[in-house]
Parts: structure tokens; sequence; C-alpha cells
């Protein structure tokens, strides 16, 4: 394998390859520990962790952290590999959920959606875990390294630069999405030279890791030699048998077309991008999907005025009532052509890789 591990403080991941966390419900247990075994970083998404739970629409705090602890539980009882876990700033229950995640001793914490400022005053002095903020500019990552320098006397362990071709909700305006000077490439370079600069001061390697519609072993290639010291990839790891989500989710990626993949506007008040379907455009049209708010999960949906609830939305997409529900997912999704074994996925994706380095040399 002609591949540099990533190293992310002491922990060494044979490939450089994080899974992206994706919520709700389609990156748990299962998936983290296949991408984990075969020498990637697996990630659980703790966004809506609790859904399954039979008391989460009464008991929502309790559920998602009895939740969170269950599917590190059984990830590491499955696999000797590293598994971190994706926290959204944006979450009610934020800091519920990183309490819970180093309590339970997880490699690494993935944190975006929001300016994760506060993380490191969550660790103690025996807490072997790593902190990863996910940003979208030079501007955010600056912001945050110099807060944890100031006030905690940490800096990133690694950093995730996400472009706008990510799924999910987006740190991005419209507008910027689809401006080149917003575009990964050109936002890599400038947090690569900003996370220099905090090395040379500190003397700590910062992995710059690449994100936001990366899809084969040739886009890794490409960010390899860019600088970047490992990628992260989400949308082509939902059409794997053991993604989490049910199968009629998986199969609204495999039977979209380009076309079918648009941004849209979510009760939290961010764009994201996702696969256009009916319940989509019923509420482009007007329509209003009711519902009770259990509890105001996300800290920026307004949700006395949103026509749907998005978490409601996404955990039926996940259990595959995609009428009441829609899918996230990045820009390459509509090139997803079946379901495989992750160890097969990874087997391509290095092949993929492979071809690029021999055409390169």
């Amino acid at each position: 394998m002609n591949i540099k591990s990533l190293k992310i403080g002491d922990l060494v991941a044979k490939l450089p390859i994080i899974q992206g966390g994706m919520g709700v419900g389609v990156s748990l247990n299962n998936l983290a520990s296949a991408v984990a075994n075969e020498g990637g970083i697996g990630v659980i998404s703790a966004a809506g962790i609790g859904m399954l739970e039979k008391d989460f629409a009464t008991n929502y705090i309790e559920a998602n952290i009895r939740a969170l602890r269950k599917e590190i539980k059984k990830a590491r009882e499955k696999t000797k590999g590293i598994i971190g876990v994706n926290i959204m700033v944006a979450l009610s229950n934020f800091a519920d959920m990183v309490k819970t995640s180093i309590d339970e001793g997880i490699d690494i914490i993935f944190s975006g959606a929001g300016l994760p400022l506060n993380l490191p005053k969550f660790l103690n002095k025996t807490s072997k875990t790593k902190l990863v903020p996910i940003v979208s500019s030079e501007r955010a990552f600056n912001l945050i390294a110099k807060r944890w320098l100031q006030k905690y006397d940490y800096l990133p362990d690694a950093v995730v630069v996400e472009g706008p071709m990510a799924g999910g909700h987006l740190g991005y305006s419209n507008e910027q999405i689809s401006n080149p000077d917003y575009s990964l490439d050109k936002i890599l370079k400038d947090v690569l030279e900003k996370t220099r600069q905090y090395e040379k001061i500190s003397g700590k390697q910062i992995p710059v890791i690449a994100a936001g519609g990366i899809y084969t072993g040739e886009d890794i290639y490409k960010y390899l030699k860019m600088g970047a010291a490992g990628v992260q990839m989400a949308t082509r790891f939902v059409t794997t048998d053991e993604c989490d989500a049910s199968d009629e989710f998986k199969k609204s990626y495999l039977n979209c077309k380009k076309e079918d993949i648009a941004i849209i506007e979510s009760p939290v008040g961010m764009p994201g991008r996702a696969i256009i379907n009916k319940f989509l455009n019923d509420v482009k049209s007007g329509e209003r999907k009711p519902y009770k708010c259990l509890y105001h999960c996300i800290k920026t949906c307004d949700y006395k005025k949103s026509p749907y609830c998005i978490s409601q939305a996404l955990i039926n997409a996940q259990k595959g009532l995609m009428a009441n529900g829609f899918a996230f997912a990045g820009a390459n999704a509509y090139r997803a052509d079946k379901i495989i074994p992750v160890k097969d996925l990874i087997g391509t994706i290095m092949d993929e890789y492979n071809k690029a380095l021999y055409l390169n040399m």
C-alpha cells in the first residue's frame, strides 16, 4: 500500500481516511467499526443518537447519553481501531455529548456546525481524547486556535477543512457555495498556511484533513499532494452493507440523478445539500408538516416557525420512511451504483489511489 498513514498525536491510522459522521443515525457503531477495522478512522454521529431509545420523546437528554454510551461500547467490541464521535456545536445537548464521549474514552471528537470555542474545557488530566474542529475557512480555524491557546493552553490535535460540496448542513452562505473563492482547494491552502504558523509557535503538529465532495482515490491523491495529511469522506460510505441507515435510505442514493441533489433551506438556519424528493417538494410549495417539538435539539432552529421538524424528518429517512423525510447527501451521491461491503469499498478506493499515483510518477 503506497499511502502515508495519518497521525493525530499518538494515534496512527494506517489509511489517511476518516469516515465522516452522518446523522441522524446514518453512521453509528456498525459503520464506524467497519471503517476502523480497515485501517481508517470510523466516526459515530451524536446527532439524535437516542432515536431508538424507548424514552427518546419523554427523556431526551438521558436517552441520548445512554445511546451514545451504548454505541461507543458496541464499536469498541467490534474493533481495536480508531473510533471518533462527531458532535455538532449547534446541538442543545452539546456539552452532555462531549462529556459522555470523553468519559467513555473516545479516541477523537470532531466538532463543527458552529465554532467549538470551549471544547478543551471538558478535558481532564487523564483524558486521551483528541479534539478536532471542523471549519469552513482559515478565519474560523484561527478564531478557534487563538481562543484555545489563550484560554486553555491547547491547540487542535488536527483540523478538518470542509468545502462546500459536502452533504448535510454547510458552513457557507448560498452565494459562497458556488463561489470559486470558497472552493475546497482554496480554503485548504489557506488553512494549511495558518496551521504552519501555529506549528512554528508551539512545536505541535496539526494535521489538516480535506473534506467535502471527496469521492475517489484519485481525489485522495490530489489532496494529499496539496499538503493534506488525510481526507474525510462520508457520502461514499452510505452505500455500504455496514452503513447504519435503512436500505430505502441507501436506495435513494442509488436512484438519484445529479440534478436531484440540491441546496435546501434547513429549519436550523443553514443551507444544506440533500436529495430532493416529494417531502422536500411539498415543503418548498408551502406545505407544513405538523409536528410537536419534543425538545429544542438544535439551538438555531426556529421551531415555532419551521414548516417541519428536521430531526423527525431525518429519523424517518434513517428508518426508510422516505415519504416522511429526506436524505442529506454530498454533491457526488449520484455516482453511487451499488451497495457493497466497506472492505470492498476501501479496496476500490485504494485501487483508484494507486492508479492516480502511478499515472503521476
